[in-house]
């Protein structure tokens, strides 16, 4: 199952002949950098929207089909922040253990089943919120059920940090991310994401180090803006991360210590383009580590307001210029192969 796809990767993919679209169906591939509200098909939202508004007040009601209807018309972002106001509608409608494992199962059928998976191995990776109906553990637990119905080397789950997170809320879901670890659950890392200027880094140093002591992989969404400081992107390096998402706005120094340590860049082209964080393929920054055969994985980020797809996003490495990359299939192969490489399960 498939979400809507449009844009760059709808594009791209049209343009492939039957046998780049068989190449790529058919490549072994990681999706390393899928946040699973981002990621949760249209038309099971609308289903919810619709169910949540038959027992909610107006208020809400309203606040969740607007957001929906903003979804669903398609998504114009003028630049990476307005990214973050389209969540609200659909924090409300995972907010329980029963709509939390829905979204959960759709998404991971999206990406896992039918005949061409969009991948052979995914890292979902999802904040745990406490709401009304279920602490940050349940919220784990629920997503981890899902996902474990599928074997070990299918799928794991990514615990995100969020940049607003008191330290108190870091430090309880770093813990729950190593309890589950210990007994055998399916946590394979921890990651930081949401609003790039927000938050203070120094807070994290001490938990991602505990996580890494505890086995979990670490991902750091970094550098995603231009105002990004150059000291908050080192020390952010300071941590050892093993990967890191978007990695858009490196320095040179940074880019020496990334190179130096062999650390792999989770790329995702059409969240980039419609973020505006780059303006066109032959800018963008995976360039840069093709050139200096870096590690990279080519990722969705969040299916749903980007309309891409795995498939779609490799179409974006595959096809000719100007619609994409123009690589050779040995090239995406080799990419493909960094990917699978880089997995924390």
């Amino acid at each position: 199952m498939v979400g809507q796809i449009s844009g760059f990767a709808a594009l791209a993919l049209a343009s492939l002949s039957p046998s780049q679209l068989t190449f790529i169906h058919t490549l072994p591939k990681a999706e390393l950098h899928a946040h699973l509200n981002g990621s949760i098909p249209i038309s099971d939202l609308q289903q919810m929207a619709h169910e949540y508004t038959r027992t909610s007040d107006k208020a809400a009601s309203d606040l969740v089909q607007a957001g929906i209807a903003k979804l669903q018309n398609g998504v114009v972002l003028d630049e990476i922040y307005d990214f973050f106001n389209l969540f609200p509608a659909i924090y409300a409608l995972t907010s329980n253990p029963i709509s939390l494992r829905r979204a959960t199962k759709v998404v991971l059928e999206q990406f896992l089943d039918g005949m061409y998976p969009q991948c052979t191995y995914l890292e979902l990776r999802s904040t745990p919120r406490e709401t009304e109906e279920m602490s940050r553990l349940e919220y784990v637990r629920t997503v981890l059920d899902e996902v474990e119905r599928y074997p070990k080397a299918r799928a794991g789950l990514i615990v995100s940090l969020d940049r607003r997170m008191s330290v108190e809320v870091v430090r309880e879901c770093v813990e729950i991310a190593i309890q589950l670890k210990s007994e055998g659950r399916r946590v394979v890392g921890v990651d930081l994401c949401g609003d790039p200027q927000a938050g203070d880094m120094g807070i994290f140093a001490d938990y991602f180090f505990q996580a890494k002591q505890a086995g979990l992989g670490v991902t750091l969404h970094i550098a995603e803006t231009p105002v990004n400081s150059a000291e908050e992107t080192l020390e952010l390096l300071s941590y050892a991360p093993n990967r890191l998402g978007h990695a858009t706005f490196l320095n040179d120094e940074a880019k020496s210590i990334v190179r130096q340590n062999k650390t792999c860049i989770e790329i995702c082209l059409s969240s980039n383009l419609l973020c505006k964080t780059v303006t066109t393929l032959d800018d963008h920054h995976i360039r840069y580590y093709l050139q200096h055969d870096h590690p990279i994985a080519v990722c969705t980020d969040d299916t749903l307001p980007f309309r891409t797809s795995l498939v779609g996003e490799y179409a974006l490495l595959l096809a000719a210029r100007p619609l994409g990359m123009e690589l050779s299939e040995a090239e995406v192969q080799r990419i493909a192969e960094m990917g699978m490489a880089a997995r924390f399960g």
